[in-house]
Formats: C-alpha cells, structure tokens, sequence
C-alpha cells in the first residue's frame, strides 16, 4: 500500500504544480480534447511518450503495447486507430519502437509462451523474413535494433492499410503516419525517413 500511497502523492503535487503554472487548466481539459497526434509506441518503462516528446496533457493520445505492433485482428488497437482519426480527426500517426527492446529480443530468441507467443508471432515472422539481412549483424543486440526498425516500417504499412485510414484519405481528410525509433541510451527519438500521406504513398511503400 505504501508504493499506492506514493504514487497518489505524487499525483497531487503534480496536480497543484500545473494548476498553480496554468490556473484553469484541468477544467478546460475537463470540457473537451483536441490532439494532434496518435502515438502508437511500445510498452516498455524507459520511453514515456509524453515526456520524452515534451507534450503536455491534451496534445497527444498514446497507445502502448509490446513492441509497438498494429496488428489487423486486435480490435483494441483498431478501435483506438478509429477513434483518434474518425472521432478526432487527428493530424499524425507517429509508429515508434525502440532500441534493446525486449519484446523483439524475445521474438528472436523465441523463448515464449502461451499469450506472449501468440502475440510475438508476426515479429517471429518478420524475423525469418528478413533472416539473411538479420544473419549480418555482429551480435544479438545489433539484430534486436535492426529488426525493431523493419518493425516500424512494417507497422506504418500496417496502419496506412486499415479501412479507417484509407477511408479518411478518400475523403480528403489530412493525415500522416510517421515511423521513429527512440534510444534508451541517449534518449533522443529521430525520424527514419518513413512517412505516408495518402493512398498513393501507402501503395508506394518499399522496405
């Protein structure tokens, strides 16, 4: 309970902070939302969204899961996907992995089990796909980094595919997706050159 009690004290100055740096600011969010961006990155601790892109409460959503996939079937991501751009009406899609990502590591090694494997399969797809590009790495962790960025280019695709895109695309709406990689080491997200703005692009799309 103590670690509970942390976190809620925590939240209270963090509360008082903004309220005392912005007064009101809690009860405009209150009334209504208008963000920008969907984020789609990965669920490991060491890369906050928010925090790592200097956004504050309102200018982003983010949706996080193992390895920052976008996975056709899984209806939690597809439902958040429509939401941020039908609902919404949202400018970017930014797809990011990460460097030593161990949903990847773990794809590679595949030494898992049960839910994790069932969810680990397309990276253990990608991994035997692109096998002999991968076979020329140095080392383990090299080939964690490089498959992560195939990863991304592959969720970029994979978002740029989805009815809900391509329909927001038919009827003019503007929207981009983006692919960056963040590094834990340094902590400096960087762009990797992949962007989509429309259907032609998505067709367009190499690796």
């Amino acid at each position: 309970m103590e670690a509970i009690r942390q976190l809620l004290e925590q939240n209270r100055k963090w509360a008082q902070d903004r309220e005392q740096q912005d007064p009101g600011c809690f009860a405009r969010q209150s009334k209504s939302q208008a963000p920008k961006f969907l984020w789609i990155g990965c669920i490991d601790s060491r890369m906050p969204a928010e925090q790592l892109t200097g956004m504050e409460p309102g200018d982003m959503l983010v949706y996080r899961n193992i390895a920052n996939q976008v996975n056709p079937k899984d209806t939690s991501i597809m439902a958040a996907i429509q939401f941020a751009v039908d609902a919404l009406q949202i400018d970017h899609i930014v797809i990011t992995g990460h460097t030593n990502c161990g949903g990847i590591s773990a794809a590679i090694k595949g030494q898992v089990t049960d839910d994790l494997q069932t969810w680990l399969n397309p990276l253990q797809e990608l991994n035997s796909e692109y096998g002999e590009e991968l076979g020329h790495c140095g080392c383990h962790d090299e080939k964690v980094d490089h498959l992560c960025e195939i990863n991304i280019k592959k969720q970029v695709l994979n978002v740029a595919e989805t009815e809900v895109v391509q329909n927001a695309w038919k009827r003019g709406q503007k929207l981009s997706i983006h692919g960056c990689i963040y590094d834990v080491a340094s902590g400096e997200l960087r762009t990797m050159g992949i962007h989509v703005s429309g259907p032609d692009g998505a067709e367009s799309f190499t690796f």
